[in-house]
């Protein structure tokens, strides 16, 4: 039987187990959307009007980032596909398996600057895994297994799909493939068996090992296989932004998050360190400071399922290309057990000094307004450290990064490589799609918050209980951090003005609520938590309240400052 292309995409999506679209409609995407109408009534489908089309992509992020699975996005042409493109790139910085659909105009005027017509291929070549663009509905199969395949696989990442609303409306007989295999696509999964005894060899030898920690562990699900390679070998672990929930934040053998805003004692020591393996990490530039002092003294083993990662910005003395979780298994095997007590007792001796110094005072201060470290700490220990978290990008990203503990696997989601504010309440609907059993709060300083607060409606249309919390502290706090440090308190366009918070959430359809009292901050925070549906919790915070430790840019780690 024959069905339209339109049809066919969405059969497609079927085939590969999509519950749920984050879209907008448009135009050149219109075909789709009147067959959806179809998948959506008879719940074969899930489609979540955004109000964005950045907020799509960044909840298909989300969606992608908790399951594995990618995240799919549907758009028209022109404006719609380019509001993607943020996300997009977003997805190919962090490596989130996400494919995007755009519809196009007519093939017949391609080229001719046709209404909303833009070279979405040619846009998005630099910032996807892989992108296509359809002209002839028989197509459509064979090319969207493709994508899932791509996006899914290897190191994940975004995939777009651009198809003609001329292909979208021709007939096809559908024929979906079984199995995809691209002979120019084969990632390599095993590790190599001698590169593995070599490391072990190192590993064994060493008396000051490090295992830096990334997001290709989580990726890879092997949060299990990587607790069990630490504790035989007795390894510290440091953490990088998206590595924090792979292990447990009270395990002994966590010694902390790295880089710029990370912990004292995994910086000062990092290049103290005989022997690092560092396992689906990429080596950016926040957690390696200056590059020229970095790891000098240390045998590097270098484990990614990139090998376009492997010697790009450090050195490795052993570099292997494979799969986290087969290659710890394989690790783990291979390794003796082992203690490393004096070397673990000094990256407790830092913390201790990280503590007294920066984190006792800003996580319980007596007097003063609240603090954003005193706001995070206490909703960690009122959710016990089980909820997903999803942060905005600024100060309170890195101060949920330093005080949530993280005690389940794969419970914290941010923008890390892009770095894209707006990034965290879209994410955070996403995220509550994939994992609707468990607590989703969504945190956000009050500049992120307003370049996708359009959402809110979103959330309240939905009904979608995803909890948000606004730090407001009436600044753009990291840029205002910086300047106070580094360009002599020249506030140079920071103060932001913003709504009544709560006004808008009401107006959008949401419960909300404003705390600016230390002794009101508990209590609002379990009515935010005990309330059966989204809710805005704003809270008032100090407003010149500085993030440390940090390494300013262009210093070593082990330069890193207390105050």
């Amino acid at each position: 039987m024959k069905i339209s292309g339109s049809q066919a995409v969405l059969e497609s999506l079927l085939q590969e187990n999509v519950e749920v679209i984050f879209g907008y409609p448009g135009g050149a995407i219109m075909p789709v959307y009147d067959a959806l109408y179809d998948y959506t009534n008879d719940g074969r489908i899930k489609h979540v009007l955004v109000r964005h089309e950045q907020g799509a992509g960044h909840a298909a992020e989300g969606y992608g980032r908790m399951t594995g699975n990618p995240g799919v996005c549907l758009v028209t042409s022109g404006p719609g596909a380019t509001n993607l493109v943020t996300a997009i790139a977003d997805a190919m910085m962090d490596s989130v398996p996400m494919v995007c659909i755009s519809g196009q105009v007519h093939s017949g005027v391609i080229g001719t600057d046709a209404f909303q017509e833009a070279d979405v291929i040619g846009i998005t070549a630099p910032v996807t895994k892989w992108n296509y663009q359809i002209t002839k509905a028989s197509e459509i199969p064979e090319v969207m297994a493709k994508a899932f395949h791509i996006a899914r696989t290897g190191r994940p990442g975004p995939v777009l799909i651009d198809i003609t609303k001329d292909a979208q409306f021709e007939m096809m007989d559908f024929s979906y493939p079984e199995d995809i295999s691209l002979q120019s696509y084969q990632p390599t999964t095993e590790p190599h068996q001698r590169q593995i005894e070599i490391a072990a060899r190192y590993l064994n030898n060493a008396e000051r090992p490090l295992i830096l920690v990334g997001q290709g562990v989580q990726i890879a699900k092997a949060q299990k296989e990587l607790q069990a390679f630490l504790e035989k070998g007795d390894f510290p672990a440091a953490f990088t932004l998206h590595g924090l929930s792979a292990l447990h934040s009270g395990h002994p053998l966590h010694v902390g998050f790295l880089g710029m805003h990370g912990n004292y004692a995994p910086n000062m020591l990092s290049n103290k360190a005989d022997a690092v393996l560092a396992i689906g990490m990429r080596f950016d530039d926040r957690v390696t400071g200056r590059l020229s002092d970095y790891l000098n003294d240390a045998t590097v083993i270098h484990i990614d399922i990139d090998p376009a990662e492997l010697n790009k910005n450090v050195p490795a003395d052993v570099p292997i290309v494979a799969d986290a979780k087969i290659a710890l298994q394989s690790l783990t095997k291979a390794i003796r057990k082992n203690t490393h007590t004096n070397w673990i007792r000094e990256f407790k001796k830092l913390y201790e000094v990280e503590k007294k110094q920066v984190i006792d005072g800003v996580t319980h201060p007596k007097t003063g307004e609240i603090t954003m470290a005193e706001a995070v700490t206490l909703l960690s220990e009122l959710t016990k450290g089980e909820a997903v978290v999803v942060s905005d990008v600024g100060q309170h990203q890195m101060v949920t990064a330093r005080y949530y503990r993280f005690s389940r696997p794969n419970s914290w989601i941010s923008s890390g490589g892009m770095g894209t504010m707006g990034f965290g309440l879209p994410a955070a609907m996403g995220a509550k799609f994939a994992r609707p059993d468990q607590e989703v709060i969504s945190i956000s300083g009050d500049g992120g918050i307003q370049m996708n607060i359009q959402e809110f409606t979103t959330l309240a249309q939905e009904q979608l209980p995803v909890k948000v919390i606004i730090l407001n502290n009436g600044f753009l706090g990291m840029v205002r951090q910086w300047q106070q440090l580094f360009f002599e308190k020249r506030y140079s366009m920071v103060n932001i003005q913003s709504p009544d918070f709560v006004t808008v959430a009401k107006g959008c359809g949401l419960e909300a609520d404003r705390v600016v009292a230390r002794i009101d901050l508990k209590k609002a925070l379990q009515k935010m938590l005990d309330h059966n549906g989204p809710y805005v919790l704003e809270i008032k915070v100090e407003q010149e309240e500085n993030v440390f430790p940090m390494i300013p840019t262009g210093s070593s780690v082990d330069e890193v400052r207390l105050a």
